[in-house]
């Protein structure tokens, strides 16, 4: 079922395809962060993606977002850009389907291929910072929700500091099944929200624990991965690790503040468990 498009977004359509007969029809998709739906203009598919005022997470900013894949446009990693206006986004759709997560484990050797392309194109210019991104989910949660073992949490990682990078690169940062496409035997990432600057051991820390890999899938990632990069796979294994707690809050932060602004149970069980894995550390 189609849905009738903001007006908006109808404008930057409008202005990126003035030959179109109308704005198209929009058809929202679910799992999504913020308004987010494909938009079919006469044969042309699209993927309008909007940031959403009413339930803001920390470190999406669809401006970024949009320099970031101009910036990509022509590397064959990134889906084609045809414009921001009004906190609307417009990409092109990427054909093709998405990963079952039984299948992400067995395509870990392109998918290092495909990491390591990204991680070797030039910098954004948007620098991460994890301690930032820990402090807004704080200030952006619900202070009921809000506990002291949080709280010590965050602190105990600012004491420590954020580990010095291994090799800075530009990271897309939210690398699972659902984000990986296959289309024509080839590897494609999509929902490049989170894409900035960091350490690329900070995304293979994020790939592990955002899929769950197991000890011998973990080695196999970074063996590939050291190799494409001629680094150290022991040195890379190393500063993974220093990644991991940051990692590890940020996923619970993460899960929190969905399920406080959706009420989703999923979310609220996710939550549950990561904050149990903190809180035991």
């Amino acid at each position: 079922m189609s849905f009738s498009i903001d007006p908006a977004l109808a404008r930057l359509i409008t202005q990126r395809f003035p030959a179109a007969q109308s704005a198209g029809s929009f058809f929202p998709l679910s799992g999504l962060t913020g308004q987010t739906g494909k938009v079919a203009v006469g044969e042309l598919t699209l993927l309008a993606r909007h940031q959403s005022k009413a339930a803001p997470i920390p470190g999406v900013d669809r401006r970024r977002e949009y320099h970031i894949l101009r910036r990509l446009a022509g590397s064959g990693l990134a889906p084609a850009v045809y414009g921001y206006a009004d906190a609307w986004l417009l990409l092109g759709w990427q054909p093709g389907e998405a990963l079952r997560s039984e299948e992400f484990a067995r395509q870990l050797a392109p998918l290092a291929a495909s990491v390591a392309a990204l991680h070797q194109q030039p910098p954004s210019g948007y620098r991460l910072s994890l301690l930032r991104l820990l402090q807004q989910y704080w200030l952006l949660s619900t202070p009921e929700r809000r506990h002291h073992g949080w709280l010590r949490a965050i602190q105990k990682l600012k004491r420590q500091g954020e580990p010095k990078p291994l090799r800075l690169a530009l990271l897309h940062m939210d690398i699972h099944a659902g984000n990986v496409i296959r289309h024509r035997d080839c590897l494609r990432l999509i929902d490049w929200e989170y894409a900035s600057d960091g350490d690329v051991a900070l995304e293979l820390a994020a790939i592990v624990a955002g899929n769950a890999l197991d000890a011998e899938q973990q080695q196999r990632l970074t063996i590939s991965y050291a190799r494409l990069q001629h680094l150290d796979p022991a040195t890379l294994a190393q500063q993974m690790r220093r990644w991991q707690p940051w990692l590890s809050l940020l996923m619970a932060c993460w899960y929190e503040l969905r399920w406080q602004q959706s009420q989703e149970q999923t979310f609220y069980a996710l939550a549950a468990r990561a904050w149990q894995r903190v809180l035991s550390d």
